[in-house]
Parts: C-alpha cells; sequence; structure tokens
C-alpha cells in the first residue's frame, strides 16, 4: 500500500511539472515585532460639567425676553416670562370668592355673638374661607411657572424662542451652565465596558479639527446601562485648551492597552480556521497552515502565540489554499 501512494503522488507531480504550470505565486510578509494600542471606540457630544436645561411647565406665548445667549445670569435671576393671562383671570376670580368668604365669615361671627348661628356654621365658614385662601396661594404659585429662572449661576449657553413664539413643555428654552470645563459624553458597547477605568488616556476625534487629535482622560462611568441600546455613558474630561466646542459630535478611541514590543502580521494573513483562526507559513516553498492566538486587530494584528520573529506569512491566501501546497513567495 505504501508503494501505491508513492506512486500516486509521484504520477501527480510528475503531471503538473509536464503540463508546463508552476507553483502559484502568494504576496508574503514577515513577522515583525513593534508596539500596539488597544483602544476602545465610542461616540458623543461634547458638554459642560456644570448645566441646566431651563423649559416651561405648560405651553404659554413668550412676552418678555429677559436674557440672551452669552449673558450672565445668577441662580434665580428671570430669563423670560410667558403670557399669564389667562392663569391672572383665574387668580382674580379665586380672590374675589375668598373675599366673599371673608366676609361670611364676619357675618357669621356677629350671628354666633348674638346667639342666632349655630357653632357648626362659624366652623363650616371658616373652612370654606381656609380652602379658598389656599386656592389663592395655590394660583399665585402657579404663576410662577410663568417666570422661566436661571436654576444655576453660569452663562446663557443657548436659547431657543423668540418674543411672540410659543414656549412647550417638550422643548428647553434656555441652556444654562458655565462654558469650561467640559467633558465629551460618550456611549460605550455594553461588550466592551469592563475595559474602561477612570482615568484612562482617550483620543478624541472631531470633523471640525480634521488635523488635531485632542486628548482626554476618562473622569466618570455611569453605573447603570442603557438596555435598550446596550450601551454605558462614559464622560471624558477634556483639558482647559480644548479646541472642542459645546456641542460638538466626537468620536473617541478609549486608550486600554498598551505594549511596546509584541509580534505583528498584516489583518490580511489572517483566516478563519476550525476552532480559531490560522496563518499560512512560508516554508521550503510549500504553505503551512499555523494555529495563532490573536490579540488585538488592526492593520496589523498582534500575534501572542503560534509564530516566531522573521518568519514568513502569506497575506491575503488565495481561496482554498491546502497545508503543504507548493508556493512561490512574492513581495
Amino acid at each position: 500500500m505504501g508503494l501505491g501512494v508513492a506512486v500516486v503522488a509521484g504520477m501527480a507531480a510528475l503531471g503538473w511539472h509536464l503540463s508546463g504550470g508552476t507553483a502559484p505565486q502568494v504576496h508574503t510578509a514577515a513577522v515583525t515585532v513593534g508596539p500596539v494600542v488597544q483602544a476602545v471606540y465610542a461616540n458623543g457630544t461634547v458638554e459642560p460639567v456644570t448645566w441646566a436645561q431651563v423649559r416651561p411647565i405648560q405651553a404659554a406665548r413668550i412676552v418678555e425676553v429677559a436674557a440672551r445667549e452669552g449673558d450672565r445670569v445668577e441662580a434665580g435671576q428671570v430669563l423670560a416670562r410667558l403670557d399669564p393671562t389667562d392663569q391672572l383671570a383665574t387668580l382674580t376670580s379665586l380672590q374675589a370668592n375668598a373675599k366673599f368668604l371673608e366676609s361670611e365669615l364676619g357675618r357669621q361671627r356677629q350671628l354666633a355673638q348674638r346667639g342666632i348661628a349655630a357653632p357648626q356654621a362659624l366652623e363650616r365658614a371658616q373652612s370654606q374661607l381656609d380652602q379658598a385662601r389656599a386656592q389663592v396661594e395655590a394660583q399665585r404659585q402657579k404663576l410662577e411657572n410663568y417666570v422661566l429662572r436661571a436654576p444655576i449661576g453660569g452663562m446663557v449657553l443657548r436659547r431657543d424662542g423668540e418674543l411672540g413664539e410659543i414656549a412647550r413643555p417638550d422643548a428647553a428654552m434656555y441652556w444654562v451652565g458655565q462654558p469650561s470645563p467640559l467633558w465629551a459624553v460618550v456611549e460605550v458597547d455594553e461588550e466592551d465596558i469592563p475595559l474602561v477605568k477612570v482615568g484612562q488616556r482617550s483620543l478624541i476625534k472631531a470633523d471640525a479639527f480634521p488635523d488635531k487629535v485632542p486628548e482626554g482622560t476618562v473622569a466618570q462611568i455611569t453605573p447603570k446601562g442603557d438596555p435598550v441600546n446596550k450601551s454605558y455613558r462614559v464622560r471624558i474630561g477634556l483639558p482647559e485648551d480644548t479646541p472642542l466646542r459645546i456641542g460638538m459630535t466626537v468620536e473617541a478611541n478609549i486608550i486600554v492597552r498598551t505594549a511596546d514590543k509584541v509580534l505583528l502580521v498584516p489583518d490580511t494573513a489572517l483566516v478563519s480556521g476550525g476552532e480559531g483562526q490560522v496563518v499560512f507559513v512560508v516554508e521550503g516553498g510549500a504553505a503551512r497552515s499555523r494555529p495563532v492566538d490573536v490579540g488585538v486587530v488592526g492593520e496589523k494584528a498582534e500575534i501572542r502565540g503560534g509564530l516566531r520573529e522573521g518568519e514568513t506569512v502569506i497575506t491575503n491566501p488565495p481561496a482554498g489554499l491546502a497545508d503543504g501546497a507548493a508556493v512561490r513567495a512574492g513581495g
């Protein structure tokens, strides 16, 4: 049986030689040693560290704009006033009712002093007056809702709404806060969040500054994630001199690991194997399949095991390339 196998193999080689064929040429690259950076990608927006939105409790027309963008304001300062006409009419009606009940209480007291009115009537009149006064006070408090005030001190960062327009509860009319410091608030996928730690560096990319890569530092990680988007909110602190502005959209690469000397191969050398990934190494004019332990993958792939520095791997291996197939190494 051994002779038969040898004869068949020999005949196959002889047929390939007589046909004038040559081993296919493949592109190769050397296994090198270099640095690697593992990063977690996220995107989000730039926000002030200290800020608040101001929106009305009910829809109403804007009748006064008291603060504009860029103005410095104190906590409690009036930003705008809304039309309270209907609420003022209600207050007037409640005040008139309270005044009537006050006079009715006085009348019941006089009758009680003369022994004509029952004590229960006096108590009822007092109760009705107390209730009416409470309604007046509640309506006065409701009128305060038509005055928009700064919840914190700072700068008017943005204002949406002009005189005569309708301010609505579902839309903020003012953004008030401190213009600095800033941070980038990004969403990190739940699969990556275990890698992210407070204090890690982050490289920030913004379309407004294509030639700059501002840096930041992870400052906060929200303990509770979003089960719908399957992400966690991470706040990346920015330096005082950052060129980024409030509201800019950004992409962040949070550096979770760096290493100076690791084995690297082009990512195109990786091929999915039966239980993992393999590369083809050129040995003696033949392609040899080699299982590898892969780390970080970018344009270069980190190889943690299975290769040695200086070995030659095949990049973009031809489909169907088999272990032991004859090949000619190219560039």
